[in-house]
């Protein structure tokens, strides 16, 4: 019975007990008097006990009425210190963000882009998980991921982060010294390659436009990674032609580390979106997104 009580007889019970006076306490709530006492009425009568002594001079409340004060001032307390937090983190958001994605895009993207959390936003903890491999983000507890294209599962939104993403083919000058520099692009097949093995366990295929024809070139070679940076790494040291973002290769094409060929035959990759499950996301969530639009060029 009690559990079906009106919350908002629960309340005005507690301000005619505060104000000991059934017209400060409409007063307050904006209701007549008279209601206000039906409201009290129906409230005893539910409870089947008197909560006040009333007389034609004061409002005075009795024993059970003493206890039900202490238990609906604690709830009603506690109910406003909820909404005080509420209030607070819709105004400073904080929680938690996880979010899955490559180590590259991580190290080139998300830090330049969200670095000023830890002055604006110090209440968030962001989460950035790498892993060249596409998850569930909702049965592996994520909150949003990133990968290339906005096609994503159903029920899923997706957004833009960045520009499409420009690719170059690259080697060192000591390779080139040694094995000679590709005149055409057929001849990648002839070199040694630095290959990327996708998730699904196929190899990465260098896609050029020759002409406006797309031409798809599997590389062949001995060293094979999941990650750009081993790739990388790889091509330094002069151990075959890798194809990699130019974001990641940039210091290295100024200093001549690196020498690239046929860049205007390389058509730019997809760009990176953010995918999450829903719209209604929580607020950290939204102030990560918010940023990654906001800061995307």
């Amino acid at each position: 019975m009690f559990k079906n009580t009106n919350y908002n007889d629960l309340y005005a019970f507690l301000q005619v007990a505060l104000e000991k006076s059934f017209n400060k306490a409409s007063q307050k709530i904006g209701i007549s008097s008279p209601a206000l006492s039906k409201k009290i009425h129906a409230l005893e009568r539910q409870l089947g006990i008197q909560l006040f002594n009333r007389t034609t001079r004061k409002v005075a409340l009795t024993q059970a009425g003493e206890q039900l004060l202490r238990t609906v001032q604690i709830s009603f307390s506690k109910l406003d210190n909820e909404l005080t937090l509420l209030e607070h983190h819709r105004n400073s958001p904080s929680g938690s963000v996880k979010i899955n994605c490559g180590l590259q895009v991580i190290e080139t993207l998300l830090l330049p882009k969200l670095a000023h959390f830890k002055l604006q936003y110090p209440d968030i903890q962001l989460e950035l998980i790498s892993e060249n491999r596409f998850v569930d983000i909702i049965h592996d507890g994520f909150d949003a991921g990133i990968r290339f294209g906005s096609d994503v599962a159903d029920g899923m939104v997706a957004i833009p982060i960045s520009d499409p993403m420009k690719m170059a083919v690259v080697a060192s000058a000591s390779y080139f010294d040694r094995y000679g520099i590709p005149t055409n692009i057929s001849e990648l097949t002839q070199h040694q390659c630095i290959c990327y093995r996708l998730t699904n366990g196929q190899i990465f295929q260098w896609h050029f436009n020759d002409n406006d024809t797309i031409i798809k070139i599997k590389p062949q070679g001995q060293w094979i990674f999941n990650d750009d940076y081993p790739t990388l790494t790889a091509v330094k040291l002069g151990l075959g032609i890798g194809y990699l973002p130019i974001d990641l290769i940039t210091h290295e094409l100024e200093r001549d580390q690196l020498i690239a060929i046929f860049q205007e035959k390389i058509p730019p990759l997809p760009a990176l979106h953010l995918y999450y499950p829903h719209r209604n996301v929580s607020s950290a969530l939204r102030v990560v997104i918010d940023s990654l639009k906001r800061y995307s060029t």
